[in-house]
């Protein structure tokens, strides 16, 4: 199956969606990438505050019945009255949106770039090298609906995300059922070459960022600091996606993921 990418014009004449990329997995899934949310240095500037002041915890989950460190730190923040977030057994605290305020004016960059979209819940991650990583995994509790759109900010290190299409249920065979926050290692894809420095380079093009597979259940893309890929339609219902560990990936990398909960 051949993949098209589609460049969207500016809607607004702002300038900021002028390189969007649409990729359309089929189905009615969707992944959009805007390759530059914010500039280079406003990037870095909230990269350092969420770096330094989010109250990062790495919490023990239980997945099958036994205990692990989870492989990343995190944060979460939502909006009053939302149901509380419970995975793998952990039941994280919801921090308010007026603790960081930071993260309202990311949130509003979000919601500038996505004309209709609303979004009310945040989880935070921190990768702190290459080791850090989250295995495959769909986010597909029903707290999100049937069609959720969840939006990826990244900040500093530049790290690989992985897409492969879910096996039809005839190829499950009888083993256990999926759980999308069940973060298994598995036998990854390609490597490749994954850092970043502090620097300007935010006309890189996009064919080097959105990365077509000869497999078309398989696609790979490099997330730049300071970049937005959104999931939309049916992804989390027919595909799983997983940050590797990567060796080379050395510096940190802070990840942004903004939810709607009905």
């Amino acid at each position: 199956m051949s993949l098209r990418f589609k460049a969207i014009s500016d809607p607004d004449g702002s300038g900021s969606n002028s390189k969007e990329q649409k990729m359309d997995l089929g189905n009615g899934s969707e992944v959009v990438y805007v390759p530059r949310l914010l500039t280079s240095d406003e990037s870095w500037k909230f990269f350092d505050y969420l770096n330094k002041e989010i109250p990062w915890t790495r919490p023990t989950i239980r997945v099958f019945g036994r205990s692990h460190v989870q492989p990343r730190d995190t944060c979460y923040v939502a909006s009053k009255g939302l149901p509380e977030l419970i995975y793998s057994g952990y039941q994280p605290h919801a921090f308010s949106w007026d603790d960081f305020p930071p993260l309202k004016d990311i949130l509003e960059a979000v919601h500038k770039a996505l004309p209709g979209s609303t979004f009310n819940s945040l989880l935070l991650n921190r990768y702190k090298g290459g080791n850090d990583n989250v295995g495959w995994h769909a986010d597909d509790e029903k707290l999100y609906g049937p069609t959720p759109e969840i939006a990826s900010v990244s900040f500093g290190c530049e790290r690989e995300f992985l897409m492969k299409k879910k096996p039809s249920k005839s190829s499950q065979g009888g083993g256990a059922p999926h759980n999308s926050w069940i973060h298994l290692d598995v036998p990854l894809l390609q490597p490749l070459l994954l850092s970043v420095e502090r620097r300007s380079d935010d006309d890189e093009p996009v064919s080097k960022r959105l990365k077509k597979s000869s497999n078309p259940d398989h696609h790979s893309f490099t997330l730049k600091h300071g970049s937005l890929l959104v999931m939309r339609g049916y992804t989390q219902r027919d595909w799983l996606h997983s940050v590797p560990k990567r060796a080379k990936a050395e510096a940190t990398r802070i990840n942004l993921t903004f939810r709607y909960v009905p």
